[in-house]
């Protein structure tokens, strides 16, 4: 008998060589037909592979992320068993899981995949898939794989072949295809009931251009076909709201080649949205303590050298400024914690005035490449709401849950309510490529590990994912459309206090090193309005739309009026413009709702009379008639409401 524990810390005993389906099975038959595979150990196995030792054991379904990408990689099989039955001849690259989906590298020889090949192609997936085909797992030799390959005429598989060592290489079956893989896999294809090829596009083999280009054919599976409808309804969704396409209908942002690619112009209400983004966190942040700084946007070779800078992102970066002093290069600024070190390091430094905050929204500059560049999420000019705190070891986990709370302040301002904490901590089993004593990672760790717990945070721990000067708290965050964002990190440095040598004088009058802490909420300002733009598609929180109202006067007779009514709400801070042109009110309605404008306010004859303003909200109609101070109080309110609840 063995013994295997589940996630609730229960102990249940089997015979050895018992599965996870078993297991499932023996907790409930409901349960079993939702398992596609296990975690035994911390390593995710097939569901129907024999344990025949005590375990810890982890079932995973679709609602589980490893789950899903199990049922995508199985489900890249599947599309190559059809690619097979279809085109006898085809050869197979790699078929991995990808984020939404999967992709399988093929070569098709001469074939060009029309539509009709598609459509033909997602029939017979479904159609082997009903089959419920069983991904059986055999272990072969490599001189069999080889023998195997060779004998198919597979040169793909052959070449992936050679990397690997003998006792090591396992096979996947399923029907009549059989692939090099290491699985895990889902127990049989029946769980897979709706696919969708999502797109063709070329790979050159292995990522070279002097490789042979083949077909990579991406695809999506869920396990229910109303699963699928809802995704590519979702994608439709997302076409809308793409900040590109909204960016530039709302006259936010805008790119020119003459400037240069991946360098955005922000226009006048892009940068109001800015602004206030900007404003908010600037409050904020004064209100915990930061000091705000202001550094160059370039900086001394030496200084980047100095703090590894120069050698992480030095190549693929923008290249030296070079001046008429031949001994004198200077660098656009890549990040901007040098610059706050030195700052640091303007005078000494007491443990009673740590920690020190530095803040600073400092623009930084990388080369991207241009085929990575992406409206404003993948840019060359980025401006970060950057800060670094200098405390003391024994400071790191107040720290820590103050910024935790600053983070949280923010999303909830903005609307952003569904996110993950992700702990990133060094590999226990590799410390040799981190910096810092066993003793000071503990401290780190355990500080980040309390500090979200006390916090309630909903978090998930990867070993091995930390920097190599210290561990960190991501937030990732799910938009309206169940996207995955990266928003707002936190990080522990060692390194950087050791690079430039900053000191502070303990209570024991000794010379100590203090613990950098670097943070960002938005991440970057472009990065983080283009994802806030997908997220609210476009209908900005009121306090931070660009255009919170648009006064719409019925005649010409009240334009007078309607500008006086703008000058009393501006003084309030209330932002927006009047509509003066000669058309008819139903057209400036819905203009003013196709610009996304929060609140209309209509002026006529009744209203100029009473002081008053005929109020509509943009997509629910009229609210009513409101005097000038109620519609200022009104909003007022909305603004308070968002901001402090």
């Amino acid at each position: 008998m063995i013994n295997i524990t589940l996630p609730d810390g229960s102990v249940r005993q089997y015979e050895s060589g018992v599965t996870s389906l078993e297991i499932a099975q023996s907790i409930s038959e409901g349960l079993a037909r939702n398992v596609l595979a296990a975690k035994v150990n911390g390593s995710v196995w097939d569901a129907t592979r024999p344990i025949s030792e005590d375990a810890a054991v982890q079932l995973l379904t679709w609602n589980d992320e490893e789950g899903k990408n199990i049922f995508w990689h199985s489900s890249a099989h599947l599309l190559a068993e059809a690619l097979e039955d279809l085109y006898p001849d085809v050869k197979f690259g790699i078929g991995p899981p990808v984020e939404n989906g999967f992709y399988y590298d093929v070569d098709l020889g001469e074939h060009h995949l029309s539509q009709e090949d598609i459509a033909k192609l997602e029939q017979k997936m479904l159609e082997l898939a009903r089959q419920k085909n069983t991904f059986l797992r055999s272990e072969v030799t490599k001189a069999d794989a080889i023998d195997y390959f060779t004998k198919k005429g597979d040169e793909y598989k052959l070449d992936l072949i050679k990397d690997l060592e003998d006792g090591s290489i396992t096979f996947y079956e399923q029907g009549k295809f059989v692939d090099l893989c290491r699985g895990p896999h889902i127990p049989n294809t029946g769980f897979i009931k709706a696919a969708k090829i999502m797109n063709i596009a070329g790979a050159y083999w292995r990522g070279d251009e002097n490789n042979k280009q083949l077909t990579r054919i991406y695809g999506v599976t869920f396990p229910k076909q109303k699963e699928l409808t809802e995704y590519l309804e979702r994608l439709e969704e997302a076409k809308k709201r793409d900040h590109r396409k909204l960016g530039k209908e709302l006259e936010l942002f805008a790119f020119s080649e003459k400037v240069g690619m991946g360098l955005p112009l922000w226009l006048p209400k892009g940068t109001l949205l800015r602004e206030r983004l900007e404003q908010f966190m600037r409050k904020a942040q004064i209100k915990a303590g930061y000091q705000p700084v202001v550094t160059p946007h370039i900086g001394s070779k030496e200084l980047y050298v100095t703090s590894g800078h120069y050698e992480k992102y030095g190549a693929d970066s923008f290249q030296p400024i070079k001046t008429p002093n031949e001994n004198e290069e200077f660098l656009l600024k890549p990040m901007n914690c040098p610059h706050h070190c030195e700052i640091y390091k303007t005078r000494p430094r007491s443990y009673k005035e740590l920690p020190v905050r530095l803040a600073e929204f400092g623009t930084v500059y990388r080369y991207e490449q241009s085929g990575e560049l992406h409206g404003l999420t993948r840019v060359r000019g980025f401006t970060q709401d950057d800060a670094h705190i200098f405390c003391r070891p024994d400071q790191v986990k107040e720290e820590f849950i103050k910024v935790i709370d600053l983070v949280l302040y923010v999303f909830k301002a903005l609307g952003f309510d569904d996110y993950t904490a992700q702990i990133s901590l060094r590999d226990p089993e590799n410390k040799a490529k981190y910096i810092g004593t066993d003793d000071v990672w503990e401290k780190a760790e355990s500080a980040i590990i309390e500090a979200a717990e006390e916090k309630g945070l909903r978090t998930v721990t990867e070993l091995g994912e930390a920097a190599f000067y210290g561990p960190k708290l991501d937030f990732m965050v799910k938009d309206a459309l169940g996207r995955k964002w990266q928003l707002g990190t936190i990080q522990v440095d060692y390194n950087l206090p050791e690079r430039f040598q900053l000191e502070y004088i303990g209570a024991d009058n000794q010379k100590h090193r203090p613990v950098m802490i670097h943070r960002a909420p938005f991440g970057s300002l472009e990065r983080f309005v283009a994802v806030l733009i997908e997220h609210c598609g476009g209908n900005f929180p009121l306090w931070l739309s660009p255009e919170q109202i648009a006064i719409l006067p019925i005649s010409e007779k009240y334009h007078d009026f309607a500008q006086q009514v703008y000058d009393r709400l501006q003084q309030e801070d209330i932002r927006g413009y009047v509509d003066n042109r000669d058309e008819k009110i139903g057209r400036k309605i819905r203009d003013a709702e196709v610009r996304k404008v929060p609140y209309m306010l209509i002026v006529g004859e009744k209203e100029q009379e009473n002081g008053a303003v005929s109020v509509r909200k943009h997509g629910e109609g009229d609210l009513g008639t409101m005097s000038i101070e109620e519609f200022s109080s009104f909003f007022q309110g909305k603004i308070a409401e968002m901001l402090n609840n």
